[in-house]
């Protein structure tokens, strides 16, 4: 008897425990497409996040989506005024610039390692992605370079030892995202991101860990001086760039 009891108390806090886990996990699912639509500019700055249409867009009640929405907040993505709604952030440049600072110095390390460490199937994995790359320019599919970018970056970090870095790196840099997304349709700007990439790739390749760093080095500071070049639409913009 004691036996069957226990066993109905643990098929009870099961279901129990899963009927809980649901509305935290339709929370994190909203979260993810508004976060990724915020980034790629789907929502662009100032646009207006209705919680009522997204309740019925993916079915779900209030509860999830406010959730999601507070973690938005939390990052300055979305700005909740009372009395008022809850509307898209405009992209603030000391919160990117610090994003980027944090990102290369993350990334420098994660390069250099990955220098020492790399094997030929972590070259060919990367030779991998710069060729998705130069297909999506070909096929002039902008809207995906941003995704397979990170993912060569990911990629980097995973082959040094230090994968926990891109998670880092992924958290400190959305809002510097945006501004990536806006730098993009530049002409020739993503075909000299590329090569800078197959660049890193060569070094890493060589296991030159001082010559990853580099191009590494070359790779972020160029495509952040056309990010900062774009700096100046007050729609988009809190503020000005100094």
């Amino acid at each position: 008897m004691l036996k069957n009891i226990d066993t109905q108390r643990g098929e009870t806090g099961t279901a129990a425990r899963t009927a809980a886990a649901r509305p935290a996990q339709k929370a994190n699912q909203i979260y993810d497409v508004l976060r990724r639509s915020i980034v790629l500019l789907d929502m662009p700055p100032g646009s207006v996040l209705a919680e009522k249409e997204i309740c019925l867009r993916y079915g779900v009640s209030r509860t999830p989506v406010r959730e999601a929405v507070q973690r938005l907040a939390e990052e300055d993505l979305v700005e909740v005024r009372p009395h008022s709604g809850t509307y898209v952030s405009k992209i603030d440049f000391a919160v990117a610039e610090e994003g980027f600072v944090i990102r290369r110095a993350l990334e420098i390390e994660s390069v250099r390692r990955c220098a020492e460490r790399v094997t030929p199937e972590g070259v060919a994995r990367l030779d991998g992605l710069v060729r998705r790359m130069r297909d999506i320019l070909r096929q002039e599919a902008l809207g995906d370079y941003l995704e397979v970018d990170d993912a060569f970056h990911g990629l980097i970090a995973g082959v040094s030892g230090y994968p926990r870095i891109w998670k880092f790196i992924d958290m400190a840099k959305v809002h510097l995202d945006r501004m990536r997304q806006l730098s993009a349709p530049v002409p020739g700007h993503l075909a000299e991101v590329t090569e800078q990439h197959a660049a890193v790739v060569r070094a890493i390749e060589r296991r030159n860990a001082d010559q990853a760093e580099l191009a590494m080095r070359i790779h972020l500071d160029g495509s952040f001086a056309v990010m900062r070049s774009l700096y100046q639409d007050d729609a988009l913009f809190a503020g000005q760039a100094p």
